[in-house]
């Protein structure tokens, strides 16, 4: 794994609140940071905003969209992937994740949290479902310090 970058996706509501939005942006930030990759499902409230956080920090962006359109993407998406799958998107998205990051979210987060834990993937959650085997975080920063604990081979600036 050494100078890897990681990919990391980031899961939540197409809706979210200031504190979620707030979150998701630095979230984004500190990945990009990093020099890992964002995926995300593409579209706006968490995804949107954690997407602009790592643009902001130099970072590659990746939006698993649900329709056929790639211009459904937020604009902070710099590689839109139109699946033409629904809400079955969610399973691509944790499936290419290295770690999956839950902010906030509804049952489509709930169904991204499940399916990357049955495919035992590391689940961090902020501000979201309480759910047995998903490793709460408090904050962005906490979340960065526990994956370069769990991948230290990996190139972070």
């Amino acid at each position: 794994m050494k100078n890897k970058k990681l990919i990391i996706a980031v899961v939540g509501g197409n809706e979210c609140s200031a504190e979620e939005c707030k979150a998701a942006y630095q979230l984004g930030l500190e990945i990009a940071k990093a020099g890992h990759i964002l995926v995300c499902g593409g579209l706006g409230g968490v995804m949107e905003h954690a997407c602009r956080g790592a643009k902001d920090g130099g970072g590659l962006t990746v939006g698993i969209l649900p329709g056929t359109e790639k211009s459904d993407a937020n604009r902070y998406v710099d590689i839109p992937i139109a699946t033409a799958m629904s809400q079955a998107h969610n399973a691509i998205i944790v499936r290419c994740a290295d770690a999956v990051v839950a902010v906030g979210g509804k049952y489509g987060t709930l169904s991204e949290i499940a399916l990357a834990k049955d495919m035992n993937k590391s689940v961090y959650g902020l501000k979201t479902w309480e759910i047995d085997g998903v490793i709460e975080i408090s904050t962005p920063n906490k979340f960065i310090k526990k994956i370069r604990s769990l991948f230290p081979l990996t190139k972070c600036k």
